[in-house]
């Protein structure tokens, strides 16, 4: 014999379902709007810290939907907000572009985000510091303990490999993209010979973090080559794989201390 459930006891229930749906469904919406906000501050510290300048873009990938990832539309980053961010999927196609103009380099994240599951941010920048390294064959090495990430091998990716001479330099399609990404491998960065970089983590925070300090690095090994080289001594001393990857590891745990710097600075007049 079935047993009816009491319409009091229904009534708990339904309520109690509908109004925990309701504080999940407020709880989500809250924290991908607190995603949006970090994504659009991230891209104003990058603009205030030099890493960016009028181009240069950084994204994120969806938390609920790891199929989908946010990027702020064209636009200078410094002044990017949260309403500025659109949704897009892995072969980057946009979804909620309503009328907005979308980055043409999009793919860069698309295609690293498809082949990275470890990867939940992608930076790219034009970092001034950064360009020659893709372009004189020294090798970009961790030179200080805040750049620990950069390992004992940064790849450059060389868009004639896939496009011959002709091109305008630009990660224009998924395909190229793809030749981006397997050239990446599972580093976190990597250099576009004569356009610039691109730089991984699993967070927004850490993806600034380490954006940032790869333009340090950049220039703190310029100078240590000028003057080692300058005084007939040969290579700087790097860091030791071992050093790089402790440091890199300890490091990861403290971004929050710069970021909290760097967003205080963006509302310094």
């Amino acid at each position: 014999m079935e047993s009816a459930l009491d319409p009091f006891v229904s009534n708990q229930v339904n309520c109690t379902v509908n109004s925990h749906n309701k504080k999940t469904t407020m709880s989500t919406s809250t924290a991908i709007q607190q995603l949006l906000e970090d994504l659009a501050t991230a891209n104003q510290i990058l603009a205030n810290e030099g890493v960016f300048d009028g181009f240069g873009h950084i994204s994120v990938r969806h938390p609920e939907n790891p199929e989908r990832f946010f990027i702020a539309r064209s636009m200078a980053p410094a002044s990017v907000t949260a309403a500025d961010i659109v949704e897009c999927d892995l072969n980057g196609d946009v979804h909620d572009a309503q009328g907005r103009k979308s980055y043409l380099e999009r793919f860069i994240h698309s295609a690293i985000l498809k082949k990275r599951p470890d990867v939940n941010s992608v930076v790219h920048s034009h970092s001034p510091a950064i360009i020659p390294f893709g372009v004189t064959g020294a090798r970009l090495r961790p030179i200080c303990h805040m750049s620990g990430f950069l390992g004992s091998s940064v790849p450059t990716f060389e868009i004639r490999d896939t496009l011959g001479e002709t091109s305008d330099m630009l990660i224009r399609n998924q395909s190229i993209g793809e030749s981006l990404a397997d050239t990446l491998g599972n580093n976190t960065v990597a250099l576009l010979r004569g356009h610039g970089n691109v730089v991984v983590a699993n967070s927004i925070q850490l993806a600034v973090f380490r954006a940032y300090y790869t333009e340090g690095n950049a220039k703190l090994q310029a100078e240590a080559m000028r003057m080692s080289f300058g005084m007939g001594a040969g290579e700087p001393i790097y860091l030791s794989d071992d050093e790089a990857r402790n440091s890199a590891e300890t490091n990861a745990g403290q971004v929050e201390r710069p970021w909290n710097v760097w967003k205080s600075k963006l509302a310094q007049p």
